[in-house]
């Protein structure tokens, strides 16, 4: 649902270049009345990153991660300042790396964090995190799991620190329906396999 409206950057500046980045950019867009409007905004500049749902069709489970999240646990102290939790249960999700595909990553994440051997991730959507401030895209995936696939631990490489989480997807769904699930791109994929198991059902 792009619109056809010009814009044009100017500059890229460059603020801030660690393990995160953010840029200062000097750009003009053509407002809905037609004039240019021109602004200095500044831009995490992520790059762009890939998620799976991974699913069990003989099990009628799904594999998800837990792990701690700083800005979880900054965010939910914002309505409880002494909680200790910055734990979430998430989709496996990672970074594209170099010149990766979006399926190469999401099969290296898949291993990395769990230890499954995946070989066609389904693209279920492709979506931008928080587009008012990051130009992170999250390209979402499924695929299907089986106990032969299962050929490493997992638990995430260097010093992540990722707890491997078997649901069952009534569970997952009883989850969806209590909004109880914190991880967009796990809302996205549950209401996605919701569809899916109503099909083959």
């Amino acid at each position: 649902m792009s619109g056809s409206r010009k814009a044009e950057i100017h500059s890229t500046i460059r603020k801030f270049d660690g393990f995160f980045k953010i840029d200062e950019i000097d750009v003009s867009h053509q407002t809905l009345s037609g004039e240019m409007s021109r602004q200095r905004r500044l831009v995490f500049e992520r790059g762009d990153a890939v998620a799976v749902l991974l699913y069990d069709p003989e099990d009628d489970e799904v594999v998800l991660v837990n792990q701690f999240r700083l800005p979880v646990l900054t965010a939910r102290r914002r309505r409880n300042p002494k909680t200790q939790d910055g734990w979430i249960t998430e989709t496996v999700a990672g970074m594209i790396d170099g010149d990766e595909t979006p399926e190469e990553a999401v099969i290296r994440e898949t291993m990395e964090e769990t230890g499954y051997r995946i070989g066609d991730p389904e693209p279920i959507c492709t979506f931008f995190s928080s587009p008012g401030g990051t130009s992170e895209r999250i390209f979402l995936y499924f695929a299907k799991i089986g106990k032969g696939d299962k050929v490493d631990r997992g638990g995430g490489i260097d010093d992540e620190d990722v707890a491997i989480v078997h649901m069952s997807a009534d569970e997952l769904f009883n989850q969806l329906a209590d909004k109880q699930i914190e991880d967009p791109k796990l809302t996205i994929a549950a209401y996605w396999l919701q569809n899916y198991v109503r099909q083959i059902g």
